[in-house]
């Protein structure tokens, strides 16, 4: 698949922990505006204190619109932390941690990681782990008018992850019954996972608030693999989607190069 495959009244966030990484982190906002970008993402900003972050964001005119909690030891082989028993003060300590930096970057969704399984935990007991702890933050995170999301991830990328499969995603998010916690949608770890994308947003649809894109076999961008995302955008459009959709993939080359998808920065928001 080659060409222009965005639709222009779809939003685009670029995600600087994938895009614009031939520059330090704080001039990719201005690199992810220079390239038509309205809106952005990333892992993680904990490395730097929010109000250089805001800065950034603020100079280039650009919208933050995700970011994690913080995962864990993530040099230890740690992916968050909500699923495993025990380590629940901990949850709430990053829950306040990225509360405060959302509340300064005037960001309104979080993505609370899972994390990797211990060989000695069920998913039992991470199911029961992960809804308690998810129900405690939605209640505090509400306080700053914040929703909380979960996302399955592929077992290939990240083996032993707690949460793979969008029904359980949704079962989880039913679980916790609360009004700020929703779905995050990632095309590329589900057709790793289960396929049939067009099947699982409409299936998903009450509670996603956010996607995510990237190509498999390797994470590339959406006109290089196995997807056909011109389909998906079209699906979206159709329904309406009026979320975010972050780009978190990794360019072959310079990331200016591999944008000819998206049909340059008329496209990137609206």
């Amino acid at each position: 698949m080659t060409g222009t495959i965005s639709p222009n009244n779809l939003r685009f966030a670029a995600n600087l922990s994938f895009l614009f990484t031939e520059r330090p982190f704080l001039d990719r906002f201005a690199a992810a505006a220079q390239a038509g970008f309205q809106g952005v993402e990333f892992l993680f900003p904990y490395d730097h204190p929010a109000d250089e972050i805001a800065e950034a964001a603020q100079d280039a005119n650009v919208e933050i619109v995700l970011f994690n909690l913080p995962p864990g030891d993530w040099d230890a082989g740690e992916r968050g932390l909500a699923a495993l028993p025990g380590r629940e003060a901990e949850v709430a300590h990053g829950l306040n941690q990225a509360v405060d930096y959302a509340i300064r970057l005037n960001v309104r969704q979080l993505h609370v990681m899972a994390g990797v399984l211990p060989p000695n935990v069920t998913p039992e007991a991470a199911r029961e782990t992960v809804v308690g702890n998810l129900q405690r933050a939605c209640a505090e995170a509400a306080r700053a008018s914040v929703t909380l999301l979960i996302e399955p991830i592929n077992t290939r990328d990240m083996p032993g992850y707690a949460l793979s499969r969008t029904e359980d995603a949704l079962d989880i998010i039913d679980a916790v019954a609360a009004p700020n916690i929703g779905l995050q949608l990632d095309l590329y770890h589900r057709q790793i996972m289960q396929g049939d994308l067009t099947a699982a947003i409409d299936l998903a649809w009450p509670v996603i608030r956010h996607t995510q894109i990237a190509n498999p076999p390797d994470r590339s961008a959406p006109n290089d693999g196995e997807i056909n995302y011109a389909h998906i955008f079209r699906h979206l459009m159709e329904k309406d989607y009026a979320g975010w959709i972050g780009c978190e993939y990794g360019p072959k080359g310079r990331t200016e190069d591999n944008l000819g998808w998206l049909n340059g920065p008329k496209v990137a928001g609206s």
